[in-house]
């Protein structure tokens, strides 16, 4: 059974959070993630692990976006495709889970 969850694409206002089914390790700055579902490794670099950091409780897309462009200098436009990209990646190997119901 799929759930309807995973038609949904990422939107700035969607709300984000890592998956429980997995384990992860700080690497020097990198992080590397294991899907237990899968037993697939991901690796992800200095950008990717401090997202996954700031997932690991649900966060708002837009607000880890607020966070990222306050700690590196990078264009607003530039910050939000990458981070979408990248939890749309995640969120294909099940490493996110994605709620885009907004809050009233």
């Amino acid at each position: 059974m799929t759930s309807k969850s995973l038609n949904y694409k990422i939107s700035e206002s969607s709300i984000v959070v890592a998956a429980v089914e997995q384990i992860s390790s700080d690497l020097g700055g990198e992080a590397v993630i294991l899907n237990l579902k899968s037993g697939v490794y991901h690796g992800l670099n200095e950008i990717g692990a401090r997202i996954w950091n700031i997932i690991q409780q649900p966060k708002v897309v837009n607000d880890i976006k607020q966070t990222l462009l306050e700690e590196y200098e990078v264009e607003p436009k530039v910050c939000m495709r990458d981070i979408l990209a990248l939890l749309e990646e995640l969120k294909a190997v099940d490493l996110v889970k994605v709620n885009n119901e907004t809050v009233a």
